[in-house]
């Protein structure tokens, strides 16, 4: 991976609202650039993957901390 291209914080916001602000952070990226998304939403893991499997743009990493907050990696297809 090259560097993160841009960096959203949905931290606090529940469901669909993280998907709508990286669906729209994301219409604003090339292909191939890397957005960074950080959420708290407990739903958030499985909303992320059903995004990035509908829309075709690339999941390519997440974790969950122990803080509670997710950290999705997605390029952009």
């Amino acid at each position: 991976m090259d560097s993160i291209d841009l960096d959203l914080d949905v931290r606090g916001l529940k469901c669909p609202l993280p998907i709508l602000r990286a669906k729209k952070a994301l219409a604003t990226l090339a292909s191939g650039q890397w957005l960074r998304v950080t959420a708290t939403d407990p739903g958030a893991p499985k909303d992320f993957e059903a995004f990035t499997r509908q829309t075709g743009h690339f999941l390519e990493d997440r974790s969950a901390p122990d803080s509670g907050e997710f950290v999705f990696l997605i390029r952009r297809k």
